[in-house]
């Protein structure tokens, strides 16, 4: 770069430095080209190569005010820019793609599963018909907030917020349909060992 293109590109980051849009365009005609083929070498993609390089003229556009030309020329500092934003970007995609592979082998590595005990499974189907059965048992609004808190994990706020109801009722709902579960599942329990 010429002496006299440093000082043009210089005048344009003290016209930046003012917010000058029109400056700030005229730098990113000069140089964007040249950052994009830096940054591309490094990402090897075109939408993070993009992303990078309009990174770096926001950065010009935010901090051309502390740009120095006693430390170094106006196309080193957008190198720089460029070359640290392409970096960052880089490790934060290997970072990415590592956490993916780590994803895809936990998925296949799968422990192996303890075999399971025909007797417990029994047991278990058994369990499970009881408590589908009690919860026919239960009125409808007490029934829907107990799945809600169950099978969807929501707090008794969430589900207050879901259905309308003041959060003194769904508190009650629940306290009441968790109330006739046990007394349901109790009394299927004293009905089968008999």
């Amino acid at each position: 770069m010429s002496g006299q293109e440093d000082t043009d590109a210089s005048l344009l980051i003290a016209r930046i430095a003012r917010q000058d849009q029109e400056a700030l365009a005229q730098l990113y005609d000069r140089y964007a080209q040249v950052l994009y083929a830096a940054a591309f070498k490094t990402l090897g993609s075109v939408e993070e190569t993009e992303e990078v390089v309009l990174d770096v003229f926001r950065q010009v556009w935010r901090q051309a005010h502390s740009y120095k030309i006693e430390r170094g020329r106006v196309d080193t500092w957008l190198f720089m820019l460029t070359r640290s934003r392409a970096l960052d970007r880089w490790r934060v995609l290997r970072r990415i793609e590592r956490a993916a592979i780590a994803s895809e082998d936990a998925a296949i590595i799968q422990p192996p599963s303890t075999l399971s005990d025909p007797a417990e499974d029994v047991l278990v189907s058994e369990r499970r018909k009881q408590v589908l059965a009690a919860l026919d048992q239960l009125p409808d609004q007490q029934r829907h907030v107990l799945e809600m808190v169950y099978y969807k994990g929501l707090t008794h706020a969430e589900i207050a917020a879901q259905t309308g109801q003041p959060l003194g009722t769904v508190k009650t709902r629940i306290r009441l349909g968790l109330t006739k579960l046990r007394e349901a599942l109790s009394t299927q329990h004293l009905g089968s060992s008999m």
